[in-house]
């Protein structure tokens, strides 16, 4: 039944008669035939039914799908696609040698002459290739056009565009007309609308290199799918990715390497751990992992990291580096025993944010910033008082975000320091004696606040006890430079700014320095910062000439971490007697170029150019001078992965968020890097002479005082700053107050002029509704260095706008 060949059989099938296929072993024959033996041009898929013209070619890629000039099979399998893929692929590689008696190729199905316009040009190409040929050519299916093969890559594109600036416009762009190009656009702009893309995307590299690739291609081009996206194109990104991890991996067998971990809780109540690595190539992210299951204690922490390090080469890591927890610091000594080579050691971002938590809780200070935070949530709280502040500030916010909560708030006292004027202008006008918030009780404490001259004075103080640490933590905080060889010095010539800008406040210099001694101690123990300091040619030679005693036990200290680091004796020995030729500036290290250079280049770059005769010190020197000091990359990871598993997207699995993290992070620090060379940002962080440590914060004078007794005036005559401390009775105002005397305390609910709602203490809000917490750590900075804006500049800011 159905296998007669008689058309006129009712049980005929066309499909099976061997009339209507050709003579091939052709796959393609399996699936269709010729509908009409008198245009064999035509050949139907006996799957969909669908009829493809040009040959039985067309209908491979019908069946296999993924060619632009030809829909795909519907009804088609992957067991199918696959087999004709390859099939085509097959005989696009075969060299092409025709004679003029040669057999059609299985292809190539003759043309009559009753055809199409497009299969006449089809009949046309293939005369041609039959014509006979002396030399062979590569038929290739991706074989590209002349035109792409002279033109730039995307990349290529992009990148001359930001190193060579703007280029002259190609004569295919000047022949676009306006309303063109306002459409493409329009379309980009609805894009970003619809989907609630950010619009700082439009800064990120892969957007201009996205919209470059998309121009080069032409139309017709078929965006990837969702399942393209979520899985082969996801997996392929990854792989991309992985070349950067083999570019610093030649880095970490160079220099050594810096394995940082830590932990958080995602918002489904799962807590992650951080792995990231760190060499003088940069920070990179390797994996998080998931041990929501199992006891955080030092046993399990431990295993953990150990397995890292088996995985990254125990002859690679040197150091890891966490926060100061109870069961980090016992993991970290019980992995130390497991690798006697390995160096566990506290994050000194995290010591210095405490610091600056201890100085803030100083009753001098306390109260200061409390009232600092009651101005700024006050202002950020009502919208048309916050619209006047901006006004008078000429768009200047008083908030500034910073790598720790503690820091944050010092540069916020800083930023209002800075902008007294404007905020004396405006709780000091008539715009705010006619308000309805005049009349609250917190407006009345925020008014004294801001027009109190011993508030300001509290305020310079506290700036000058916090901005010399302020500095040091951006050394700390940076992930550009290896802070390793300058933390010392950095911290000892943060102390002594401290103490000369408290001189003539003895108790509460005394109080401060306390403080930072007592956090630093347990920071101190590291052996590595004192070698690392020995091996630094810009600070050690200063101290031995100024302190021979302290050089000594800088000396001793790199003895105690050579021989622990180095197990081969005889090694030992020889890089001891090369130190000897360092530290007695004899040889290489005694030439006058060499001495000149010490502070001039790093200590890297120093260690590559001067010690070439003494190759093993030179080796061992570059493995600890390159080594950071902070475990700071983790935190702006946490805001990575909380911007990926927001609360829409919180079903993805844990390995597709980690892949997305991987790529996403890894490639946002390539790209800043790189941003940043273009620009020609070569600030060097751990350059203290480049900080302006003599200015009014420091060094304890104020400059330019202006019109501060006037302003003193108006303190004593509203009995701001007795207001301000709680000393003056409330007074109730009346209708007939004078325009000093509104302040009307009569009222014991606060009212919002804006919303009407009851107000009380709110914690100090921040842009773009950022979120502060109690421990450092605990939960990710929702705004980072790498994506918080400044409202001053409108860019991208640094901690270093503030120090």
């Amino acid at each position: 039944m159905g296998d007669t060949t008689d058309p006129t059989d009712p049980n005929y099938d066309p499909f099976k008669d061997p009339k209507r296929k050709a003579k091939s072993t052709d796959p393609g024959w399996k699936y269709g035939f010729w509908p009409d033996l008198n245009n064999k041009n035509v050949v139907q898929c006996n799957l969909c039914k669908k009829n493809v013209c040009s040959g039985v070619r067309r209908l491979k890629q019908h069946l296999a799908g993924g060619y632009p000039d030809v829909a795909m099979c519907l009804k088609t399998t992957t067991a199918i696609q696959k087999e004709m893929k390859e099939y085509i692929d097959k005989v696009a590689k075969k060299p092409v040698t025709m004679d003029d008696d040669m057999n059609v190729d299985d292809d190539e199905v003759p043309v009559q002459a009753a055809s199409t316009a497009a299969s006449n040009m089809r009949s046309q190409e293939e005369t041609t290739s039959k014509r006979k040929n002396v030399f062979q050519i590569p038929a290739t299916k991706s074989a590209k056009s002349i035109s792409s093969m002279i033109r730039k890559t995307p990349e290529e594109v992009v990148e001359e565009r930001h190193s060579k600036g703007p280029s002259q416009t190609t004569i295919e762009n000047c022949t676009k007309s306006e309303e063109e190009k306002d459409r493409v656009k329009m379309h980009i702009a609805n894009f970003f609308y619809e989907c609630g893309i950010p619009f700082n995307a439009a800064n990120s590299r892969s957007y201009e290199i996205m919209v470059e690739s998309i121009g080069q291609f032409g139309p017709g081009l078929k965006p990837p799918s969702y399942h393209e996206l979520r899985v082969p194109l996801l997996e392929k990104a990854k792989k991309e990715t992985d070349k950067l991890r083999e570019r610093h991996e030649k880095a970490w067998r160079q220099y050594g390497c810096t394995l940082m971990s830590d932990g958080w809780s995602d918002k489904r109540g799962r807590h992650l751990i951080n792995f990231l690595v760190n060499s003088p190539e940069g920070t990179f992210f390797l994996k998080s992992v998931d041990v929501s299951s199992e006891i955080q204690d030092a046993v399990m922490l431990a295993n953990l990291f150990e397995k890292q390090i088996d995985e990254i080469g125990r002859d690679i890591v040197v150091q890891v580096v966490t926060d100061n927890g109870a069961n980090f610091k016992a993991a970290g000594g019980l992995l130390c025993r497991r690798i006697p080579t390995l160096y566990w050691t506290p994050c000194a971002a995290h010591c210095l944010d405490l610091m600056l938590e201890d100085i803030a809780k100083l009753k001098e200070f306390d109260s200061t910033i409390t009232h600092g935070r009651n101005i700024t949530t006050f202002v950020y709280r009502h919208g048309r008082l916050l619209s006047a502040m901006r006004e008078k500030t000429l768009g200047r916010d008083l908030v500034r975000t910073a790598a720790t909560r503690f820091a944050m708030a010092f540069l916020t006292l800083q930023s209002l320091h800075k902008n007294r004027e404007a905020l004396r202008a405006l709780f000091g006008g008539v715009e705010w004696f006619n308000s309805k918030l005049v009349k609250t009780v917190v407006g009345g404490k925020v008014h004294d606040a801001a027009l109190s001259t011993r508030f300001w004075n509290n305020v310079e103080d506290c700036i000058r006890a916090s901005q010399s640490l302020l500095v040091v933590l951006r050394i700390v905080d940076g992930d550009e430079k290896p802070a390793m060889a300058e933390i010392c010095a950095s911290m000892d010539y943060a102390k002594t700014r401290i103490k000369d800008a408290l001189d003539k406040k003895p108790r509460l210099q005394k109080k401060v320095l306390g403080i930072i001694e007592r956090r630093w101690e347990t920071q101190m123990e590291v052996e590595l910062y004192g070698a690392a300091l020995f091996l630094n040619p810009r600070r050690y030679f200063e101290i031995k000439e100024n302190d021979h005693a302290y050089a000594s036990k800088l000396r001793m200290k790199f003895n105690d971490v050579l021989e622990r680091m180095v197990l081969d004796i005889s090694l030992v020995e020889k890089i001891s007697d090369q130190a000897d030729q360092y530290d007695n500036s004899r040889n290489s290290f005694g030439k006058q170029l060499s001495i000149r250079q010490r502070k001039s280049k790093s200590p890297l770059d120093w260690w590559a150019a001067f010690g070439g005769n003494t190759i093993e010190l030179t080796m061992f020197a570059k493995r600890v001078v390159g080594l950071c000091c902070s475990s700071s990359g983790c935190e702006r990871n946490w805001s990575t992965f909380e911007f990926i598993h927001t609360k829409k997207r919180n079903r993805l699995e844990h390995q597709r968020l980690n892949d997305l993290v991987y790529i996403q992070y890894n490639r946002k620090i390539a790209t800043r890097f790189q941003k940043r060379r273009e620009d020609g940002r070569n600030f060097d962080p751990l350059l203290l002479d480049d900080f302006q440590w003599d200015n009014e914060w420091v060094n304890g004078e104020v400059v330019d005082p202006g019109d501060e007794e006037l302003w003193m005036g108006v303190d004593r005559a509203l009995d701001a700053t007795e207001g301000m401390e709680g000393r003056r009775n409330p007074r109730r105002g009346g209708t007939e107050l004078s325009t000093y005397n509104r302040r009307g305390r009569a009222s014991t609910s606060l009212v919002d002029e804006d919303n009407d709602i009851e107000e009380d203490h709110i914690p100090i809000i921040l842009n773009d509704d950022e979120n502060v917490d109690d421990d450092y750590g605990q939960r990710p900075r929702t705004s980072t260095r790498e994506d918080a804006t400044d409202s001053n500049t409108n860019e991208v800011f640094d901690l270093d706008d503030y120090v």
